[in-house]
């Protein structure tokens, strides 16, 4: 072998053929995604309708994934502990926020000062999943049988009657403020630390009512301790056999402008690549705008809705911001 020859053998010891010398490269740029659990972060405590949300849709997206999902249920500072652990985690697409209406476009007017992270800025939009009316409710022997009986209560007798939500400056709480607005009325609002201790106080009967989404009260309507007076949305519910004959605000307030309705969405941290976000976009929009996901929503009052794209629905989350800046400043509200 010539001195030349070993030379060349020597540096192609050294140096690796291209292909090896590409390969992680290659590999982490064509890494399957998900590759690990991936986590869904609900910004709320167990038990209550996001929460529900969340884990139907972990349920139906890990086949689909092919990667197991867990709930990590982050409660706090109305959504904003949540949501602000959702954008500060990894940009890998392994984790998500389930996010509402509060959190993601009224909380940053809320909590004007201390709001730890700007939803449309800290936060990539995937899309909306579900969306669900605000409605009325008393206690079954409550001496009130229709939405004008209330009205009437508390205009006869201001600050008497009194209404719980589950916290201050969320979607319950701007409703009765807007209705009081619009009516004159005057009923007092009492703020939870979510739905679920309120609707027990109403079945307590130490509440006169609730504006709320209703979810976690179903089970209580159709079995006779709860009835729902009115819908806060413009127009009646049609898809839920249990709530379709429910007056909306455009026949118990017409011209009122009234159409309070919650909807949820998903979204990753900023900085998520783009490719990672459509394979999220496809999967669960192919999970959510199914007749079985609609079959297991309907009955508790909310139904699908998704968004054509994650540009769609960051669009609509701007627009949203708008809507709830008006509200939260009408209402008064502050929570800093």
């Amino acid at each position: 072998m010539t001195i030349r020859r070993r030379a060349l053998l020597g540096a192609a010891a050294t140096f690796p053929a291209a292909p090896a010398l590409f390969a992680p490269h290659v590999a982490r740029a064509q890494a399957a995604f998900p590759s690990r659990t991936l986590r869904i972060v609900v910004p709320f405590a167990a038990g209550g309708s996001v929460d529900m949300t969340g884990r139907l849709m972990a349920q139906m997206l890990q086949p689909v994934l092919g990667q197991s999902i867990v709930i990590d249920n982050r409660g706090g500072a109305g959504g904003n502990l949540g949501a602000a652990e959702a954008a500060r985690s990894e940009k890998d697409g392994h984790t998500m926020l389930l996010g509402n209406t509060s959190i993601l476009a009224a909380n940053k007017f809320l909590y004007a000062k201390s709001m730890p992270i700007d939803p449309v800025v800290d936060l990539a939009p995937v899309t909306r999943v579900t969306t669900g009316t605000v409605y009325m409710t008393v206690n079954a022997n409550s001496p009130y049988k229709t939405f004008q009986d209330v009205i009437a209560a508390a205009k006869k007798e201001p600050g008497k009657l009194t209404m719980g939500s589950s916290g201050t400056g969320t979607i319950s709480h701007l409703t009765i403020s807007k209705v009081c607005k619009v009516t004159g009325a005057e009923i007092t609002h009492v703020p939870y630390r979510g739905g679920a201790p309120a609707l027990q106080d109403l079945l307590a009967g130490n509440i006169d009512m609730m504006f709320d989404v209703i979810p976690l009260s179903m089970v209580h309507v159709r079995e006779g301790r709860l009835r729902v007076l009115a819908a806060a949305s413009a127009e009646r519910t049609t898809f839920s056999d249990d709530l379709k004959d429910v007056p909306a605000m455009k026949e118990l307030l017409p011209g009122s402008g009234i159409d309070m309705q919650s909807w949820y969405g998903v979204n990753v941290p900023a900085g998520v690549p783009e490719d990672r976000i459509a394979v999220l976009h496809k999967a669960i929009v192919g999970v959510v705008d199914t007749p079985e996901f609609r079959a297991k929503m309907e009955p508790n009052g909310f139904t699908t809705i998704v968004d054509k794209s994650p540009a769609e629905y960051g669009a609509y989350i701007k627009a949203q911001e708008t809507v709830w800046k008006g509200l939260v400043a009408e209402s008064g509200a502050s929570l800093d």
